[in-house]
């Protein structure tokens, strides 16, 4: 079921996309790649105003924990409330990751197999079986091998892309020992480690999967910074509440 709903039609597309750019596999992987994040782009930029309206919302938030004091059974109520109220879903941002992440391991799938013949045994009966596959891309990058140099500058734009990110979500609390609040200060803090865990993850990754992969991320980080670029500037006005 997993290969013939995802594996299957990835290839499919890649040996599409291989076919229309001359037999160049790194612009076929571009090609997939931009598709792919055409294709979330809208729950991506759901996730992004989610967060984004979460970050505004907090003085809100946090003057109905103050209301709230004490009681959590209240509190809890109050708040879901107001997230229906303000139509903001805090687990919005689960989704889109999730996605990129089946999505991810499906290429992998697809880069393991090398493409090879049995592979492109698969093919829909309208996609031209072009018998083999050449992974060198541009006449010097074999996306077949791992290549330290596009792991490490994937890792540059992941660290730049978790930053715009962490950007996004609510300011923590100094000094409180409200329960919530330290929680709320703990993820932040973590959501910081991460911003150097994660690129150093990529980089070390992307240095021993094939390099297709690492293409494949490096796009798609790449075209997240720029659509988050495009979302927050076409978002600036502050929010008025509904209450």
């Amino acid at each position: 079921m997993y290969n013939t709903l995802l594996v299957q039609p990835l290839i499919n597309l890649l040996v599409f996309f291989y076919n229309l750019f001359w037999h160049d596999f790194g612009l076929a992987v571009v090609a997939l790649t931009v598709l792919i994040r055409l294709l979330l782009y809208p729950s991506f930029k759901h996730q992004l105003e989610a967060q984004k309206k979460l970050s505004q919302l907090q003085p809100q938030l946090q003057v109905l924990k103050e209301k709230h004091k004490g009681d959590r059974e209240a509190h809890a109520k109050a708040q879901m409330e107001f997230y229906k109220t303000n139509k903001v879903n805090p687990f919005s941002s689960c989704l889109p990751l999730v996605i990129q992440l089946v999505i991810l391991f499906a290429l992998y799938r697809v880069f393991f197999t090398g493409l090879n013949g049995q592979a492109l045994q698969s093919l829909y009966p309208f996609i031209t079986n072009p018998g083999s596959i050449n992974h060198i891309s541009m006449g010097f990058l074999d996306l077949s091998k791992p290549n330290l140099y596009l792991a490490l500058i994937t890792g540059v734009f992941q660290f730049f892309q978790s930053k715009m990110m962490i950007s996004l979500q609510p300011k923590p609390v100094a000094g409180s020992k409200n329960p919530e609040d330290m929680a709320a200060n703990l993820s932040a803090s973590m959501s910081k480690s991460m911003l150097y865990i994660f690129p150093v993850m990529t980089v070390w990754i992307g240095a021993t999967l094939p390099a297709g992969l690492a293409l494949y991320w490096l796009i798609t980080t790449v075209f997240s910074i720029v659509q988050q670029y495009i979302i927050m500037r076409d978002n600036k006005k502050p929010l008025t509440s509904n209450n």
